[in-house]
């Protein structure tokens, strides 16, 4: 008995001991894997391959999609019920709410690292910053001049601007197939959603000067990202204060007087704040999609969310947009579909240069898709105004 006794005692110390030894080796293994993790964020690398780790293309995509459909909602109810007809003045609480956040992300040492300075020049995020706002402000001014018909217009003009800009800049070109698939994308928005074309002179000109600004907006985002080891939230931080100066800079311009008269309660207030957020994700969603696609596949994601809400009021709401608009909108999606699988893996690419951006050496590896594209512009407020198509938008959404 004493024996059994003996034995059992030393089992069990043996049991205990390889249990206390099993627990201290997992723990070393969490602290190893929560100290890797810690210092990935740490290196402008390792954040870059964080982003393009948990926010591929299919990821960024959606989450600017569904973001985007929100915030049409949010700025419909500022601009509409709350009445708030400052268009350059909202896009400013729009970016200055995103660099609170980003500020209190860095607070709490959350905001990815930025690349060393050497290997982006200051003019390439000061540029960035200024095109932003012109880009947004411009947006805003055209919708306010002219019809939605006419912006829609000007926007899908920024399609070949992108992609000659794109040849000029950096000596890419994409295939023939593509620019066929792009070419039905532009003519099936334009049937599906150009139904008026009204304008005056001086909205004309504001409509033809924000066509080159949105381009180059959206071409600097994705190849600071793709060429540069930049992430979404990293660049937003950096060009996010030369943005907030030069909307400063056109709000006397392009606003209306008043703003300080605006009845300032709690629930237009509220309002304001829930579009201010939707904003800050927009902005973050719309440059993660730049990262990992390419300036023209996010001009193409603008004008699908284009057709998902006309055939979605049609096919949910009993909207009736008219037959030539609904044929429009299919023909459109067929184009969006031969384009996506033109860029699945595997397909061939004309031509591809790795020419980046002056004094940019840090190359990293192109994203999944588009890998003869190159272009960026980050979402913000300006894409909430992707239509109302029902065809009762006002000019003042943002």
């Amino acid at each position: 008995m004493g024996l059994v006794d003996s034995l059992f005692g030393k089992d069990a110390r043996k049991f205990l001991k390889r249990k206390d030894s099993d627990a201290a080796e997992a723990g070393r293994a969490l602290e190893e894997l929560r100290s890797s993790l810690y210092n990935e964020l740490k290196t402008s690398e390792g954040a870059k391959r964080q982003q393009q780790r948990f926010c591929g293309p299919v990821v960024a995509m959606s989450f600017n999609f569904v973001v985007a459909v929100g915030i049409i909602l949010a700025n419909k109810l500022v601009m509409g019920r709350v009445g708030f007809n400052f268009p350059i003045f909202l896009t400013l609480i729009h970016y200055a709410v995103a660099w609170i956040l980003l500020a209190f992300f860095k607070s709490l040492s959350l905001l990815p690292m930025s690349p060393p300075s050497k290997t982006t020049p200051f003019s390439s995020l000061f540029s960035l910053g200024a095109v932003m706002a012109f880009a947004s402000g411009l947006a805003n001014t055209s919708l306010k001049h002219n019809s939605v018909g006419f912006y829609q217009m000007a926007k899908i003009a920024v399609t070949p601007t992108i992609v000659l800009a794109e040849f000029v800049l950096f000596k890419k070109t994409i295939s023939s197939t593509k620019v066929m698939a792009l070419a039905v994308v532009s003519l099936g928005v334009a049937i599906a959603t150009v139904t008026d074309l009204e304008f005056n002179l001086f909205g004309a000109l504001v409509a033809v000067a924000w066509i080159i600004p949105s381009a180059i907006n959206k071409i600097l985002w994705s190849n600071l990202q793709q060429q540069a080891n930049w992430t979404a939230l990293a660049l937003m931080w950096k060009t996010t204060p030369f943005t907030v100066f030069f909307l400063l800079a056109l709000m006397p311009w392009l606003d209306p007087p008043g703003v300080l008269l605006f009845k300032w309660d709690w629930g237009n207030s509220s309002a304001i704040l829930v579009s201010a957020l939707l904003g800050f994700l927009l902005q973050w969603s719309g440059a993660l999609a730049l990262g990992a696609t390419s300036a023209t596949s996010h001009v193409v994601l603008g004008q699908f969310k284009t057709c998902v809400i006309l055939l979605g009021g049609y096919v949910i709401f009993g909207s009736d947009p008219g037959f030539v608009s609904i044929c429009g909108a299919v023909a459109a999606l067929a184009g969006m579909s031969v384009y996506t699988w033109l860029n699945l893996p595997g397909k061939s690419v004309d031509y591809s240069s790795s020419k980046l951006l002056p004094k940019q050496n840090t190359a990293v590896s192109k994203p999944k898709a588009d890998s003869d594209d190159v272009g960026g512009e980050s979402g913000v407020a300006l894409l909430s105004v992707e239509l109302d198509l029902s065809k009762t938008t006002t000019a003042n959404i943002v």
